[in-house]
Formats: structure tokens, sequence, C-alpha cells
């Protein structure tokens, strides 16, 4: 890791007609040219400048393969909100949200499997509050299932974890300090269980070996019967997680 505060990237957002999404121009010590990229995770252009480019120089770099972009960005699946009557992945299968606006004497959002077709998840509470309450709801819910499946792993490896948080990273599912603080995202609760499972056994691991030579993925493998499948679902639809709630 470099501690020059001069090899770090300076960010800066740029306005470019004709292009509907959000435009990042980084300015980065280490860059010898100017790169273009479209963010899956974001939905966002992102231009890697040296840091002695001037802000224009991007402008018209951007624009001279704005059809590049748009191209790119018609791959991007359109973001999907939490609102009413839209879908999503919970633990891997998809449910539709309901929102049944202020009802007494019922929980926040309840699962309905008995709905005709497919699962639904009933929101209560007022409408405009509705999209957040499901989604601290989803929070929480990923929180239980990774506390429960670190405790397993920590206790089939005799480690202990200090810390658990949650956060909305866009360029990992998981991380372990030195220390013992393992970080996850919340998203993983909208893949199947076996791909949280893995995350938590792949990070717990790492209490043990803060690498990934042959015995730290020994140590996954013999926790995850379904490794390999986790990762390859990981690699191909992992990035489809972050269109919700965006």
């Amino acid at each position: 890791m470099q501690s020059d505060s001069k090899k770090r990237a300076r960010t800066v957002a740029l306005q470019v007609q004709g292009i509907g999404v959000p435009v990042e121009v980084r300015q980065h010590a280490g860059a010898r040219r100017l790169t273009l990229r479209v963010s899956k995770t974001r939905r966002a252009v992102v231009v890697t400048v040296p840091s002695g480019c001037r802000i224009e120089e991007a402008g018209r770099f951007l624009k001279t393969h704005v059809d590049w972009v748009r191209e790119r960005l018609g791959r991007v699946p359109e973001p999907v909100p939490l609102t009413d009557g839209a879908t999503i992945p919970l633990r891997g299968s998809l449910h539709r949200i309901r929102f049944l606006g202020p009802a007494q004497g019922t929980c926040v959002v309840g699962i309905d499997d008995a709905a005709r077709g497919m699962p639904r998840l009933n929101v209560t509470g007022r409408p405009e509050h509705a999209a957040r309450r499901l989604k601290d709801w989803l929070v929480a819910e990923a929180h239980k299932d990774l506390d429960a499946r670190v405790a397993w792993h920590a206790g089939k490896l005799d480690v202990r974890a200090r810390h658990i948080t949650l956060r909305d990273q866009t360029t990992r599912w998981g991380s372990c300090s030195a220390s013992g603080l393992l970080s996850f995202s919340w998203r993983l609760i909208l893949a199947p269980a076996y791909v949280l499972d893995y995350v938590a056994a792949h990070e717990v691991a790492h209490l043990r070996e803060m690498n990934h030579g042959p015995r730290f993925w020994k140590l996954v493998a013999a926790a995850v019967p379904r490794l390999e499948e986790a990762k390859h679902w990981l690699r191909h639809e992992g990035t489809d997680l972050h269109r919700y709630a965006a």
C-alpha cells in the first residue's frame, strides 16, 4: 500500500452531455495515460488520468468515446429500487415486494410463502418509509445469517472473530483484518445461502491464514462442500446483486 499522499487518487465529478449516469474523473500519479471504464456495480463512468492532466482533457477524451460508453451502459442491467411490486432475490429466491401501509400488531417485514406464484415480502408502515424499512430489515437478516455462519466456522477452526460489520462494498464481498475484524457486504442476503456461507468461511479461514495460499484454500474447501459452485456463482451472478436498492 502506498503511504505517500502523492500516490493517492483524487476523484472529481464531471458533467458530460448525452451520458445520463455519473461520470468520475480519477487523477492518479501512477496513471501513464487516459483510460476509460464503465462500473457495472455503480452504473457509472470512470475516467482515470495522470495527475497532471486537466479535467477538460478528460471531458474531450470521454466525448470521443461516447458511443463506446453508451454501448457498454446498454449491457448494464437497470437498477431495481425497493418499490411496491418490484421483485428482489432473498437467499437466492425471487420475492415480490408489497407495501401494505400502516398495520398494528404485525411485524415490519413478513415473508408470505403462501402467496400465489412468487413469495411476497410484506412491508408495513407509511409508504414513504417502506423502502428504508425493507432495506434495514434486509441488512438485519444478513447480519443474523452471517453471525451464525461465522460462529459455526470459527468454532470448527478454533478461532474467534472480534467483531462483524456490514457494509455496501462494490469491490469485495468480505474482508478480514489482522486484528480479527470481519466485514461483509449486506447484499449477500440476496444470494443463495451456500454463497453467503462460502464468503463467511473464506473470511473466517483468514483468521488462521492471512493469505490465499494452499493451506488457506484447504481450510475453505474442508468447510464448504459447494466451494467451486459458490465461487462460480459470485463470478457470474454477483454483480447483479448491486442492482437492488440502488
